[in-house]
């Protein structure tokens, strides 16, 4: 058995769910921040029996795309942070982990 960790963007995590679903695949849902732009995430937790594996990461490819944002940039000054030009920066897409599950119940 193995354990999928997708982060993925907040925008695409609602197709995600609705694919894994649809698929049969169930999954935890769990709103995260972080990365380079502070940004919501979601990670999503999903126990898959070791042949599932790459049917879970060709849905949630399926469903997580990159795009570019422009987002404000923000340089340091002596008394606080200054706005500068927004940057473009891409976001999207999904960081997938698999793992090994050593012991899975279900009370």
């Amino acid at each position: 058995m193995k354990l999928v960790i997708a982060i993925v963007n907040y925008d695409d995590a609602g197709a995600v769910v609705q694919s894994l679903s649809k698929s049969g695949f169930s999954s935890t849902r769990l709103s995260t921040t972080g990365g380079f732009l502070l940004a919501g995430n979601v990670t999503l937790l999903i126990g898959v029996k070791d042949h599932q594996v790459q049917d879970v990461i060709d849905l949630i490819r399926e469903c997580s795309h990159s795009r570019k944002q422009m987002v404000p940039a923000f340089t340091e000054m002596s008394y606080g942070f200054m706005p500068v030009m927004p940057v473009e920066v891409t976001v999207g897409g999904a960081t997938v982990f698999v793992v090994d599950v050593e012991r899975f119940e279900r009370l």
